[in-house]
């Protein structure tokens, strides 16, 4: 049985990159079966714990903004 996954176009490059000539699902299996994580070949962790920190914050506060003006506007 097979399922439709939605990925990022970087995270679909990145597994394209990796596969070669394998399946897209043969890549995902050995990368889970060796303990890694997707995240290992998919780009995450690619920012430093003070920038991850600061995006972090600057996405929260910026979503705050979208949610009050959602409010407004539908209130």
């Amino acid at each position: 049985m097979s399922k439709n996954i939605a990925i990022s176009d970087e995270v679909y490059r990145e597994l394209k990159r990796e596969k070669g000539d394998k399946s897209f699902s043969d890549v995902i299996d050995e990368t889970l079966d060796d303990g890694r994580k997707l995240a290992d070949i998919a780009g995450a962790g690619i920012l430093d714990e003070t920038s991850y920190d600061d995006t972090k914050a600057d996405i929260e506060r910026l979503s705050r903004g979208t949610l009050s003006r959602l409010d407004d506007e539908t209130l």
